[in-house]
């Protein structure tokens, strides 16, 4: 079949010879094997159809094929559907995701003047899912005749600035930088009760997924943990992604989410543990794959995607890429990832510890992401502070969510062989526009680091020189400041002991107070001379005093109980903590520790107004997404007016708090709590033991110099990146180009059949390299005429100096990888070319 499609679209280089058999064929009518049938075509609106059938011709699908139909059916169809309507539905459907297949039929019985009937629906679907592997296969043998059929030939090449290396290059500290990230929009509904029926195929002709077999290799690599108490705690996209720990814990009781391998203590991994409540969690049972997670590059150009099967993010996912990361990427790769802090250790404590430390890998959390995170993560994980990540955010994978939510429509209810089929044509349309893109994005991020450079560079002079301090002397303050955030809050043993044994001290002084004072009302019920005489009162008052006096015996033996309890506990406390004399309030042992209960009563509350900001902060962005549904939205500003009152009661019980310290901490006010920029404060609260006001880095103008130096530090970074990106663009399109040439003459000269198909891809992806050049031509424009206007920055000049584009001139050097993504031996190629002979487009 597919031969005779592309005889019937390209023509056949070996039509004379068909001629020819043809014309000695004994048959003396050549028409007696042609039949009428019923047709759809959204062109002609024709109802049917007279197919010419040749003696030669094997079966009615192929006569079909050959007059531009397709049967319904492989034998004997009733119905054939034209070619050109498929092709309308396909490029449809690629730029319309949500676009279903039942809205097609509709519209192709508008044109007819028919009743929509559902079995139209269901002949157009089983006809597209054939047309669409019948392409599927032609792009296999375009591959083919490229040389780009190798495993893992899409992942190493389809993102030259990210693959394409080339010699004399300068050295990144990253080779790679990707993102990754789970989606629970993408979900399809179980069958009832299990049952088996409808569609059974399994669609795994697609090279984005990573089997269940290789996935299931790290399900056990990390065990549940959960946690201490429960604190609901959102820090995730709610609908639009899978942040929350949303599985089904009865389906997989053992298999541990992506922090239970990091640190518990840590206060992004609580946040983000917590996140799905119980009644979430046995709903995703009635979903069979109850979402995606995936993985970019910075370029937005898809690596790897996987099936999140009755589960919600579990580790076994962001394991598997990591894995498959170190196989096909190799060394010093950098991975944005939401909980990227807590994720790194369960790296490190799984059975991929060794090779990430061996190839210099790292993880770190998303930009937008991180502001969430607390501040000590922050110093160590933000993309603002890690040398070698230029200006890059990592949330590459919210903005491709964004666009894959359209595909949620027509996949939820959707057989898992179409679903697949959906998200893979989804992808395969994704990364060719994003390819398209490259180009743009490449002088975008140059421009935006030049903006930055020469807009801060003197801001950043003037605050070194204000402040009489230098780069050197922020870099030290920046170590000093993530050295006090790595202990900040923690407390120490001693501390906890004696915590609880002064409370015990003040629980035994309570409750001594509470039971002299029911004695006391005890024994003030006894009459001042009294003795035993038979009742004589009436029996009412009798029952009331006997009732009252019960009451009063029983107050104070229960408190004489829990006095004797407390004691004994005290005691043991004593002889444990080898305390000769009990303390006393006066004592400096027990006045230090009760200062320290109010310091933890305070940090508790700071801890508690944090959460609800940053609660707070996520629905805002949460209510702003154009994909969010009308009822989420709605529920969301719900909660925010809920939200916002319980923000106001976190201030004022942190205020109390404050209050009670010695000496008092400042208050907070609503208006203050409610800005985005309070959040990195949150940790300088907490320590109040030490008093770090006078330290040079807690201090707002050194504070806002250090975030400008490292803005300022990171975009030049992006510069040479940028550099080094374009360089492996333009190489990759010339070296493409021969390639291409070379291909196509050969074919041409042999009368391939798929002479035509390959043409045809040439010839779409020519034009878009030839954008791409006129993208590089802007980009080595903005390189030499900005200069002048970068006085501030002498470092920016020396990079513009020794750069690879001089006098407006493009040099390309020798190729290290083929198109296999294998080095090259014996064979280079060396290229000079102005600028006005690339821009011709080659």
């Amino acid at each position: 079949m597919v031969d005779v499609f592309l005889r019937w679209k390209y023509g056949s280089p070996t039509a004379p010879n068909h001629a020819n058999a043809s014309s000695v064929d004994p048959s003396p009518d050549v028409h007696a094997y042609d039949f009428d049938i019923d047709i759809l075509d959204i062109y002609t609106t024709a109802t049917s159809m007279r197919i010419s059938r040749l003696p030669t011709t094997e079966s009615t699908a192929e006569a079909l094929v050959l007059n531009g139909y397709l049967g319904t059916t492989p034998i004997s169809p009733s119905l054939a559907i034209s070619l050109k309507t498929l092709e309308l539905l396909r490029c449809l459907r690629l730029y319309k995701p949500s676009f279903s297949i039942e809205a097609f039929a509709k519209l192709v019985c508008h044109y007819y003047m028919v009743p929509f009937r559902r079995r139209y629906r269901t002949a157009l679907a089983d006809v597209f899912d054939i047309y669409l592997t019948i392409l599927r296969n032609v792009r296999e043998r375009v591959s083919d005749a490229l040389g780009r059929n190798t495993p893992n030939w899409r992942v190493l090449n389809a993102c030259p600035p990210c693959g394409y290396e080339l010699e004399d290059e300068p050295p990144l500290t990253f080779s790679r930088m990707y993102c990754m990230d789970g989606n629970n929009s993408l979900k399809r509904l179980a069958p009832v009760g299990n049952r088996k029926a409808g569609d059974l195929r399994t669609f795994t002709e697609s090279d984005y997924y990573l089997s269940p077999d290789f996935v299931n290799r790290y399900a056990h690599e990390v065990q549940a943990r959960q946690l201490p108490e429960k604190i609901g705690v959102p820090e995730a996209h709610g609908d639009d992604s899978a942040d929350n720990y949303d599985g089904d814990d009865s389906q997989n009781p053992e298999a541990g989410d992506p922090t239970d391998g990091g640190d518990l203590a840590s206060g992004c991994t609580t946040n983000w543990k917590a996140a799905a409540s119980e009644e979430k969690k046995r709903m995703w049972g009635v979903f069979e794959e109850t979402g995606i997670f995936a993985s970019a590059c910075r370029h937005a150009l898809i690596l790897w995607l996987i099936d999140m099967v009755r589960s919600g993010e579990l580790a076994k996912y962001p394991l598997a890429i990591v894995a498959k990361v170190h196989e096909v990427l190799g060394a010093r790769t950098l991975c944005g990832y939401d909980i990227g802090c807590s994720f790194q250790g369960t790296v490190l404590s799984s059975s991929l510890g060794a090779d990430f430390m061996r190839l210099q890998s790292r993880c770190c959390v998303n930009a937008f992401h991180g502001y969430s995170h607390n501040y000590a993560c922050q110093t160590r994980h933000h993309p603002n502070v890690i040398e070698g990540a230029g200006l890059e955010d990592l949330e590459t994978l919210e903005r491709i969510f964004s666009s894959s939510n359209q595909l949620a429509s027509v996949t939820r209810y959707a057989s898992s062989y179409r679903r697949r089929m959906f998200i893979d044509m989804f992808f395969e349309q994704w990364d060719s526009e994003k390819y398209s893109n490259l180009g743009t994005m490449i002088y975008n991020n140059y421009v935006q680091a030049l903006d930055i450079i020469n807009t801060q560079s003197i801001a950043l002079a003037e605050a070194l020189q204000s402040l009489g301090l230098s780069l050197a002397d922020l870099k030290s303050f920046g170590r000093e400041e993530d050295e006090y955030f790595q202990t900040v809050g923690q407390e120490t043993p001693w501390d906890e002991h004696a915590m609880a044994y002064v409370e015990l001290l003040q629980q035994l002084r309570d409750v001594r107070t509470q039971l002299d004072n029911a004695s006391g009302r005890f024994l003030g019920a006894t009459p001042v001379d009294y003795q035993f005489l038979p009742p004589v009162s009436g029996a009412t008052e009798y029952e009331a005093d006997r009732s009252q006096t019960r009451k009063l015996e029983t107050q104070r033996r229960y408190l004489a109980e829990r006095y004797d309890v407390l004691l004994r506990e005290v005691i043991a406390m004593e002889v444990k903590m080898n305390i000769q004399a009990r303390w006393q309030p006066s004592d400096r042992p027990y006045a230090e520790t009760v200062q320290y209960i109010k310091t933890r009563k305070y940090q508790r509350a700071l801890g508690k107004l944090q959460k609800l900001v940053v609660q707070r902060l996520f629905e805002l962005h949460k209510l702003n997404l154009s994909q969010t549904a009308y009822r989420v939205r709605t529920h969301i500003a719900k909660s925010l007016q809920t939200r916002c009152n319980a923000i106001r009661n976190a201030v004022s019980a942190y205020n109390a708090a404050a209050v009670a310290l010695e000496p008092p901490r400042p208050t907070l006010d609503w208006s203050k709590v409610s800005h985005y920029g309070f959040l990195e404060e949150f940790n300088l609260l907490q320590d109040t033991r030490a008093d770090i006001r006078d330290k040079p880095w807690a201090k707002p103008a050194v504070r806002e110099t250090m975030k400008l130096a490292r803005r300022i530090e990171r975009a030049h970074e992006e510069i040479v990146r940028c550099n080094v990106e374009a360089r492996r663009l333009h190489t990759s399109i010339r070296d493409e180009d021969l390639l291409f040439g070379a291909v196509l003459d050969d074919m041409k000269a042999r009368q391939d059949l798929l002479h035509g198909a390959v043409l045809d891809y040439c010839t779409r992806r020519r034009a878009v390299n030839a954008h791409l050049l006129a993208c590089i031509q802007n980009y080595i424009h903005s390189m030499v005429s900005p200069v002048h206007h970068l006085r501030a920055s002498e470092r920016v000049h020396r990079y513009l100096q020794s750069g690879v584009h001089q006098n407006s001139t493009v040099v390309c050097l020798r190729r290290r990888r083929s198109w296999n993504g294998k080095r090259v031996k014996g064979w280079s190629l060396m290229m000079t070319t102005t600028m006005r002979e690339t821009s011709v487009g080659s």
